[in-house]
């Protein structure tokens, strides 16, 4: 979207915004001071956008919003800094990923009663939980799924998309064969990368962490990361491959196959991918190994936390505003392709006419699960080791079963 068009449909949002406030759609129930800190609101098209819906609830309201933004890569240090000095307040967007972090510190007021009635879906609100109290409420929410390039699965004599691991692999050497050059999977290997072996684990039937908190990595987590490997010994994926890499290929047409957030189509045509390859890119539910198998894949998105102060039920009224409003999410979902958290918005006529998303809500996120390592304190230790213990195997240098045993036994201890 151009500068132009941009400023335009920025415009014609706020319109709408002001429009629903001025019929009463929108309830007028905060007053004072609410500070939002974001990293959307550092971003061009994202913070137009946004700040029309802010500045549309302010003019309702008459709430004074003073918008705080850092860089994404500056954002999670700088929030926690500043929470830690009691300095900070207000409304604040998270990765779904960095919940944990703030809910342990205990500045974060339990939105619980504020979510009731609401009507975020289960899946939506299950990412702003931790140990039970739902401290986010969902402002996006998808899951890093799969997407095909249907024009080359086509071209390769693929008619339908794989459904189980067979059908997976058969539908993989279809590709390999008419092309040797396309990469028909292009997925994860590179060690930074590699949690998304986490939800072919579960496709095995394998448990990362227990219900109790003990590390199991048990027989379906060596029979994944085995499996994993082999797709690499057979060239089916390829080494060292990155979210980057693969978004890159993939817009060049030369991958079946790989794995992104929902905003992969987009991404795609911001590669400059061709228009025909963009209208063909469809989503997936992950292949299971056995038919009648729930699809897994990683949850993904982001909430709004309120900071638990003398103003908090003010912030937490504009909190539900920016997450649940239709208007409001719609002109989120037109303009930057962040899927809606509410059913009924999901259930619109603009979201379930575009046939990618409504598959992708319907079909991926809809049974995606947290990652398991984000309640701990070291997850970000816990997931480097597990990374490296996968990529000792995809390398040869370990067996599955010996870098699961010694990734369970490092694990454990990092959990304490």
């Amino acid at each position: 979207m151009n500068c132009k068009t941009r400023s335009k449909f920025t415009f014609v949002a706020a319109l709408v915004l002001v429009a629903a406030l001025a019929v009463g759609l929108v309830p007028a129930l905060a007053q004072g001071k609410i500070t939002f800190t974001a990293w959307s609101t550092n971003e061009g098209q994202s913070r137009d956008v946004i700040m029309a819906a802010v500045d549309a609830y302010s003019a309702d309201t008459g709430a004074e919003i003073e918008d705080v933004s850092y860089p994404y890569n500056e954002y999670l240090n700088q929030v926690l800094l500043q929470a830690r000095g009691g300095n900070i307040s207000g409304v604040a967007q998270l990765d779904i990923a960095w919940l944990a972090p703030l809910a342990q510190m205990g500045v974060l007021k339990d939105l619980g009663s504020v979510a009731e009635g609401v009507g975020y879906t289960d899946a939506a609100l299950s990412s702003g939980q931790y140990e039970g109290v739902q401290y986010g409420l969902p402002w996006t929410t998808a899951s890093i799924g799969m997407v095909a390039n249907t024009q080359l699965l086509e071209a390769a004599g693929i008619t339908e998309l794989p459904t189980t691991i067979e059908e997976f692999e058969a539908a993989l050497e279809a590709l390999k064969a008419y092309d040797p050059d396309v990469i028909p999977y292009a997925a994860m290997t590179d060690t930074a990368q590699l949690k998304d072996i986490i939800p072919w684990i579960w496709t095995f039937g394998g448990t990362i962490i227990d219900d109790e908190g003990n590390v199991v990595l048990d027989d379906g987590a060596v029979q994944a990361v085995d499996w994993y490997a082999s797709l690499l010994e057979r060239g089916l994926i390829a080494a060292d491959m990155d979210r980057f890499d693969a978004r890159q290929l993939f817009a060049q047409g030369r991958v079946g196959f790989y794995e992104d957030a929902i905003l992969a189509r987009s991404v795609a045509a911001g590669n400059e991918a061709d228009q025909a390859l963009v209208d063909g890119i469809v989503s997936l539910p992950r292949p299971v190994l056995n038919e009648g198998d729930t699809p897994q894949s990683l949850l993904w998105g982001h909430l709004l936390v309120v900071f638990d102060d003398d103003n908090a039920e003010a912030a937490a009224e504009f909190a539900k505003f920016l997450s649940s409003d239709q208007d409001t999410a719609l002109t989120y979902f037109d303009a930057l392709g962040l899927p809606p958290t509410t059913a009924d918005t999901l259930n619109s006529d603009t979201v379930q006419n575009d046939e990618y998303v409504k598959t992708w809500s319907e079909q991926v996120t809809a049974t995606a699960r947290t990652n398991p390592l984000w309640p701990y304190a070291e997850s970000a230790r816990m997931e480097s080791t597990l990374n490296e213990m996968v990529q000792a195997v995809l390398t040869g240098d370990m067996s599955a079963e010996d870098a699961m045993a010694q990734a369970r036994d490092e694990l454990n201890d990092l959990i304490g």
